[in-house]
């Protein structure tokens, strides 16, 4: 059973039609904690504007956005409360569907480890605490020599989405990051005070993917999972797992075995003492279900990894992300995640020649 040690209040999902007061539009103003009244936000051509805070509970998420408001030369982040008064009509808003829409440009400010963009949420398991890398904001396995000093062991969060648009121009389409995004993950801490212990990478156990080259009517979604090993190790890679149509080695048209771009599904992400359980669902599709001890080399077939890290994640803190992660990267050099994808960071531009990525949730739970 998943023991939650510090919970503040059940997350649940929250449908309202309608936009709520003290918006943020500016994220200036989100960060500042000035407030602007959603009336204001709407312009005079289009209906209110709707802030995704309405349409989802963001009590427990924090937000990156593609964006510098305040020009400090930074990426911009949002916390909560203030988050949930956020919105952007570029890259985070709801739409007339009851959907919280991420966008997030081939093009654009990152991350000081990335070199692609974000609208991505964070969780924030004590959202009291703004400091991310504080035990009490993350969860361990229950394995973790010291597990009973994070914020829970083990975690749940599920998502239904529809993906509505991949970049699709890439100088080096043979990549495997090309035409890509990524809809949910579980990030491990970058932590050099475990180091010595074997953990403490960064790495991801688990990132969620749709992929879908430009010519083919249907994409397709997999995931994957990142052996658990030092950034030089070359072994050090991740492993993809089909779920519909291919994965991102195949060039093939998955056909009617894949998803098309606006096509809903879902995703479960169950972590359960040691073992991560994940189920994806969509209407006229088989159910998927893996599940993988995270504490151990042996893979999600059931096979023996000899180049894993013998005790996988055991000794790392974890945290969900979810929200649209576009693997198009602009940058052109040598290496498996640079495919050169277009771009100019003019916005107007970029969004005209289709050179973003786009996902719109209808959930997002965390529990």
């Amino acid at each position: 059973m998943r023991k939650i040690l510090h919970s503040k209040k059940p997350l649940a999902f929250i449908a309202r039609s309608t936009a709520i007061a003290g918006a943020c539009m500016l994220l200036s103003a989100c960060q500042s904690g000035a407030e602007t009244q959603s009336e204001e936000v709407a312009s005079a051509d289009r209906a209110p504007a709707i802030v995704p805070g309405a349409l989802m509970d963001l009590s427990h998420w924090k937000i990156t956005l593609p964006t510098d408001s305040n020009r400090d030369g930074k990426i911009d982040e949002v916390e909560p409360p203030q988050v949930s008064r956020l919105y952007d009509p570029r890259f985070f808003y709801g739409n007339e569907n009851g959907e919280v829409v991420f966008t997030a440009p081939n093009k654009a400010i990152t991350t000081i480890s990335s070199s692609n963009t974000r609208s991505e949420l964070r969780q924030m398991i004590d959202p009291e605490n703004s400091k991310t890398r504080s035990s009490g904001n993350n969860f361990a396995l229950a394995s973790h020599p010291k597990a009973k000093r994070y914020g829970a062991i083990g975690g749940w969060l599920s998502a239904t989405l529809r993906v509505n648009h991949v970049a699709v121009e890439a100088e080096n389409p043979d990549r495997v990051p090309a035409y890509s995004v990524v809809i949910g993950q579980i990030h491990a801490g970058k932590d050099e005070s475990i180091l010595d212990s074997g953990f403490g990478y960064g790495n991801e156990p688990l990132k969620i993917y749709y992929k879908k080259w430009p010519h083919h009517e249907h994409g397709s979604v997999f995931w994957t999972y990142e052996r658990n090993l030092e950034k030089n190790d070359p072994n050090r890679t991740d492993i993809a797992y089909p779920v519909w149509g291919n994965t991102w080695e195949s060039m093939e048209d998955p056909g009617e075995q894949g998803i098309k771009l606006n096509e809903e599904f879902s995703y479960t992400v169950d972590v359960d003492g040691d073992m991560m359980h994940l189920t994806f669902k969509s209407p006229n599709k088989p159910r998927v279900e893996y599940s993988v001890n995270l504490a151990s080399n042996i893979n999600p077939l059931g096979e023996v990894d000899p180049l894993d890290n013998p005790r996988g994640y055991l000794g790392d803190w974890f945290y969900f992300k979810a929200g649209t992660y576009n693997q198009c990267s602009t940058k052109n050099q040598d290496g498996m995640w640079y495919a050169g994808c277009g771009g100019t960071g003019n916005w107007e531009q970029d969004k005209a020649q289709g050179h973003y990525a786009q996902a719109s949730f209808s959930s997002i739970v965390l529990r």
